[in-house]
């Protein structure tokens, strides 16, 4: 099988990581070029399609995905509890992180 040369848009990542080193700023996900640079973001994509998307065999339209996507999105944020997160809701931990950072006295 033929494959088509590789798009440049596919190294977006790669630049995306150039510009955060330049600006002294550490990325949240892996190194650059590795297969974990989206593997988060693929996930989560995928727990959506098979959640909701999938789960029902037609949409009468595209509002209504528009706002059921919005509704999934909530229930991931402020309802669904996260194993890695310790069984807390994503923004349950954002919560204690900031709290907790921001009570810790400040290094000189």
């Amino acid at each position: 099988m033929l494959h088509r040369p590789v798009e440049p848009s596919q190294y977006v990542s790669i630049r995306y990581s150039e510009r955060l080193a330049q600006a002294g700023i550490t990325g949240s996900v892996g190194t650059v070029g590795d297969s974990y640079d989206n593997a988060l973001a693929e996930t989560v994509n995928g727990l959506y399609k098979a959640e909701l998307i999938h789960a029902r065999p037609a949409w009468p339209s595209v509002t209504e995905v528009e706002f059921q996507t919005m509704n999934w999105v909530d229930w991931w944020n402020n309802h669904r509890l996260h194993e890695a997160l310790d069984y807390a809701t994503p923004t349950e931990f954002e919560t204690t992180y900031y709290q907790s950072r921001d009570a810790a006295p400040a290094l000189t």
